[in-house]
Protein backbone atom coordinates (compact mmCIF):
# COMPACT_ATOMS: atom_id res chain seq x y z
CA UNK A 1 0.00 0.00 0.00
CA UNK A 2 1.52 3.52 -0.63
CA UNK A 3 3.47 5.20 1.94
CA UNK A 4 1.35 8.38 1.75
CA UNK A 5 -2.16 7.34 1.72
CA UNK A 6 -1.10 5.11 4.90
CA UNK A 7 0.06 8.56 6.27
CA UNK A 8 -2.86 10.46 5.51
CA UNK A 9 -5.16 7.91 7.13
CA UNK A 10 -3.07 7.68 9.92
CA UNK A 11 -3.41 11.14 10.24
CA UNK A 12 -6.72 11.26 10.38
CA UNK A 13 -7.14 8.37 12.99
CA UNK A 14 -4.59 10.43 15.37
CA UNK A 15 -6.76 13.80 14.80
CA UNK A 16 -9.77 11.73 16.13
CA UNK A 17 -8.09 9.57 18.70
CA UNK A 18 -6.26 13.01 20.09
CA UNK A 19 -8.83 15.25 19.08
CA UNK A 20 -11.71 13.64 21.24
CA UNK A 21 -9.64 12.70 24.15
CA UNK A 22 -8.61 16.54 24.11
CA UNK A 23 -12.17 17.21 23.91
CA UNK A 24 -13.06 15.53 26.72
CA UNK A 25 -10.60 17.21 28.38
CA UNK A 26 -11.02 20.91 28.22
CA UNK A 27 -14.84 20.32 27.12
CA UNK A 28 -16.78 17.84 29.02
CA UNK A 29 -14.46 17.07 32.08
CA UNK A 30 -14.38 20.45 34.35
CA UNK A 31 -18.46 20.82 33.78
CA UNK A 32 -18.48 16.95 35.03
CA UNK A 33 -15.99 17.77 37.76
CA UNK A 34 -17.94 20.35 38.89
CA UNK A 35 -21.13 19.33 38.61
CA UNK A 36 -20.23 16.06 40.01
CA UNK A 37 -21.70 14.37 37.37
CA UNK A 38 -20.58 11.33 36.04
CA UNK A 39 -23.30 11.25 33.45
CA UNK A 40 -21.59 13.70 31.28
CA UNK A 41 -18.37 11.86 30.97
CA UNK A 42 -20.57 8.47 30.69
CA UNK A 43 -23.08 9.75 27.57
CA UNK A 44 -19.81 12.16 25.96
CA UNK A 45 -17.80 8.28 25.76
CA UNK A 46 -20.89 6.30 24.40
CA UNK A 47 -20.75 8.64 21.47
CA UNK A 48 -17.26 8.79 21.18
CA UNK A 49 -16.40 5.21 21.40
CA UNK A 50 -17.36 3.69 18.66
CA UNK A 51 -15.38 6.56 16.32
CA UNK A 52 -12.60 6.79 18.67
CA UNK A 53 -12.32 2.77 19.07
CA UNK A 54 -12.18 2.63 15.54
CA UNK A 55 -9.45 5.39 14.84
CA UNK A 56 -7.49 3.48 17.28
CA UNK A 57 -7.62 0.69 15.66
CA UNK A 58 -6.39 2.29 12.00
CA UNK A 59 -4.17 4.03 13.92
CA UNK A 60 -2.34 0.92 14.95
CA UNK A 61 -2.53 -1.21 11.32
CA UNK A 62 -1.34 1.84 9.82
CA UNK A 63 1.17 2.91 12.40
CA UNK A 64 2.60 -1.05 11.85
CA UNK A 65 2.23 -0.99 8.09
CA UNK A 66 4.06 2.25 8.08
CA UNK A 67 7.06 0.65 10.26
CA UNK A 68 7.68 -2.00 8.28
CA UNK A 69 8.21 0.77 4.69
CA UNK A 70 11.04 2.04 7.07
CA UNK A 71 12.37 -1.31 7.63
CA UNK A 72 10.89 -1.50 11.25
CA UNK A 73 9.30 -5.27 11.07
CA UNK A 74 8.29 -7.33 14.00
CA UNK A 75 11.62 -8.73 15.01
CA UNK A 76 13.18 -4.84 15.70
CA UNK A 77 10.26 -3.88 18.26
CA UNK A 78 11.98 -2.91 21.08
CA UNK A 79 15.69 -3.29 20.09
CA UNK A 80 16.44 1.23 19.99
CA UNK A 81 18.83 0.18 17.56
CA UNK A 82 18.43 2.80 15.03
CA UNK A 83 16.18 5.91 15.65
CA UNK A 84 13.64 4.99 13.47
CA UNK A 85 13.09 1.99 15.82
CA UNK A 86 13.59 4.14 18.96
CA UNK A 87 10.32 6.12 17.63
CA UNK A 88 8.13 2.91 16.75
CA UNK A 89 9.03 0.89 19.84
CA UNK A 90 8.72 4.11 22.04
CA UNK A 91 5.07 4.65 20.62
CA UNK A 92 4.24 1.04 20.88
CA UNK A 93 5.27 0.74 24.68
CA UNK A 94 2.94 4.10 24.82
CA UNK A 95 0.35 1.94 22.78
CA UNK A 96 0.37 -0.66 25.75
CA UNK A 97 0.02 1.42 28.55
CA UNK A 98 -3.07 3.39 26.87
CA UNK A 99 -4.68 -0.14 26.39
CA UNK A 100 -3.97 -0.82 30.04
CA UNK A 101 -5.15 2.38 30.87
CA UNK A 102 -8.60 1.58 28.61
CA UNK A 103 -8.86 -2.30 30.43
CA UNK A 104 -8.73 -0.63 33.58
CA UNK A 105 -11.26 1.76 32.78
CA UNK A 106 -13.61 -0.17 30.95
CA UNK A 107 -13.41 -3.31 33.39
CA UNK A 108 -12.88 -1.32 37.02
CA UNK A 109 -14.09 2.13 37.08
CA UNK A 110 -16.49 2.83 34.14
CA UNK A 111 -18.68 -0.02 36.28
CA UNK A 112 -18.28 1.63 39.49
CA UNK A 113 -18.78 5.02 37.92
CA UNK A 114 -21.97 4.57 36.92
CA UNK A 115 -23.48 4.52 40.17
CA UNK A 116 -20.94 6.63 41.98
CA UNK A 117 -19.86 9.64 41.26
CA UNK A 118 -17.49 9.03 43.90
CA UNK A 119 -15.54 7.31 41.17
CA UNK A 120 -14.88 10.82 39.20
CA UNK A 121 -11.21 11.51 40.43
CA UNK A 122 -10.68 8.20 39.50
CA UNK A 123 -11.44 8.43 35.80
CA UNK A 124 -10.36 11.91 35.62
CA UNK A 125 -6.46 10.49 36.31
CA UNK A 126 -7.59 7.77 33.38
CA UNK A 127 -8.46 10.40 31.14
CA UNK A 128 -5.94 12.74 31.21
CA UNK A 129 -3.08 9.69 31.68
CA UNK A 130 -4.54 8.41 27.83
CA UNK A 131 -4.92 11.87 27.05
CA UNK A 132 -1.37 12.87 27.57
CA UNK A 133 -0.21 9.28 26.11
CA UNK A 134 -2.00 10.41 23.00
CA UNK A 135 -0.41 13.63 22.45
CA UNK A 136 2.87 11.93 23.10
CA UNK A 137 2.76 9.47 20.96
CA UNK A 138 1.65 12.21 18.51
CA UNK A 139 4.93 14.09 19.27
CA UNK A 140 6.69 11.30 19.03
CA UNK A 141 5.68 10.11 15.44
CA UNK A 142 6.81 13.80 14.18
CA UNK A 143 10.26 12.41 14.86
CA UNK A 144 10.05 9.99 12.05
CA UNK A 145 10.00 13.00 9.32
CA UNK A 146 13.57 13.87 10.68
CA UNK A 147 14.86 10.16 10.69
CA UNK A 148 13.39 9.52 14.48
CA UNK A 149 15.35 10.29 17.56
Amino acid sequence: MNHHFLLIIHLLCAAIWVGGHLLLVFGHLPQALKEKNQNIILDYEKKYEPVGMTALVLLVVTGILMAYKYGVSIEYWFHFATPIEKVVSTKLLLLLLTVLFALSAQFRVLPKLKTNPDKLPEMTFHILSVTLIGVLILIFGSFIRFGGF
